[in-house]
């Protein structure tokens, strides 16, 4: 079998990153996987191809990013928030890689990748993972407290939008009306499987669960005391971490986690932070701390992992949690909140802690439950046992394998 995955964006960072690792895995396995995506960073890898190929080429695909983003403009009270409408995009069934292609397999398709009416055309079977709720919206990303997903949308949220027929009710309106029915969709948790079957879009659809695919070859435990050596940390304190590729957005919780540091003894926890972030937020709670800024490459985020105590991701919101799985590879617990993506992750008080949803003062419970454990190095062991178990890239990749062939041989 023949595999096209459609990955919009830099395949070293945020969903991208996933679907190259289940690309790897499935290779490994002996999977015929293809990549065709508008980011620049192939890895050198032959089966990856980007559409980038000369300068016009990367001058229209920025242009057709920057449509997408000028539409939203028609909304000046909008919340500022990335938000996509799938109105521009090449039309990849025209490349080779579609021709020799038995199977298409989208995942993120969005900064003016893809164009939603262009899924129409395609007359091969079809995979969608979704990797965040954006594929059954109006074209928000994560629709936190609003559920206007299930009706149709209108009346946007994120928009600041006070009328029914607005930009978010013909976003939706476009996937209803251009996206194959006989498609598969594989949400990346269960709790984004159960959201897209609530939704208008994916509400008749055929949807499965498989978790995100993580290299455990690429994540695994470096001695601590090696790790902060290595990374100039120098402190007998018990090391908190947390990072995101972007702290400061809305749905992150980092305000969730703040709250519940105020609440920790200051001199006893050392803060490691790593992805943008406004650091006037860390002086002002008065810990010893370290930023490391974004991190481009593995080998400095397997450092990192492994050189915390604990990692805590306070989400309010995620489909997913790569960087609970990267930390736990490593061999680091985590502590989240037992809600949407994480809690298929962390099985609490055994590899981490799944704390009370929104609750700062359980927050902070379980990163002391965590660090002074009196068989801590068994959580350790337990996370990263876990993470080889289920999250691996070859073992992700074979379920996906099964998918494929009943799609193929029915």
């Amino acid at each position: 079998m023949k595999i096209l995955h459609i990955v919009a964006g830099n395949l070293n960072g945020g969903a991208a990153r996933g679907a190259y690792w289940l690309h790897c895995g499935l290779r490994k396995i002996g999977v015929e996987s293809k990549i065709l995506t508008n980011g620049i960073n192939t890895f050198e890898d032959n089966s990856v191809t980007t559409i980038l190929k000369s300068k016009i080429d990367k001058a229209f695909n920025l242009m057709r990013g920057e449509f997408d983003n000028l539409i939203v403009l028609l909304y000046p009270k909008r919340k500022k928030v990335i938000f996509s409408t799938g109105l521009f995009g090449i039309d990849f069934t025209k490349t080779r890689e579609y021709r020799e292609a038995d199977i298409i397999h989208l995942h993120w398709i969005n900064a003016g990748f893809v164009n939603i009416k262009h899924l129409s055309k395609i007359n091969k079977p079809i995979v969608w993972t979704m990797r965040d709720m954006w594929p059954f919206t109006g074209g928000c990303h994560y629709s936190m407290e609003c559920e206007n997903y299930k009706r149709g949308c209108g009346f946007c949220v994120q928009l600041q939008s006070n009328k029914k027929y607005d930009l978010s009710r013909l976003v939706l309106y476009r996937k209803k009306k251009y996206l194959p029915k006989d498609m598969k969709v594989v949400g990346i948790s269960s709790w984004l499987s159960e959201k897209a079957k609530e939704s208008d879009v994916f509400r008749n659809f055929e949807i499965h669960t498989i978790p995100n695919a993580i290299d455990t070859k690429e994540f695994f435990p470096i001695e601590k005391k090696v790790a902060r050596e290595i990374l100039g940390i120098k402190t007998r304190k018990k090391i908190i971490l947390v990072g995101a590729t972007n702290v400061n957005d809305f749905y992150k919780g980092f305000g969730r986690y703040f709250d519940a540091l105020k609440m920790l003894e200051k001199n006893k926890y050392f803060l490691c932070f790593f992805g943008i972030l406004e650091e006037k937020l860390i002086t002002d709670l008065g810990f010893e701390y370290k930023s490391f800024g974004y991190l481009h490459d593995n080998i400095s985020l397997r450092l990192v992992y492994s050189s915390a105590d604990v990692f805590v991701a306070p989400s309010m919101m995620e489909a997913f949690g790569k960087t609970l799985t990267e930390a736990m590879s490593c061999g680091t617990p985590v502590v989240c909140f037992d809600a949407t993506g994480p809690k298929d992750i962390v099985t609490h008080q055994l590899d981490g802690y799944r704390a009370i949803p929104f609750d700062p003062s359980d927050l902070a419970k379980g990163i002391a439950w965590v660090i002074h454990h009196p068989e801590y190095e068994k959580l350790c062991q337990n996370a990263r046992e876990k993470v080889v178990r289920e999250f691996d890239s070859e073992v992700v990749a074979q379920k996906y394998v099964e998918l494929y062939k009943r799609i193929l041989h029915g």
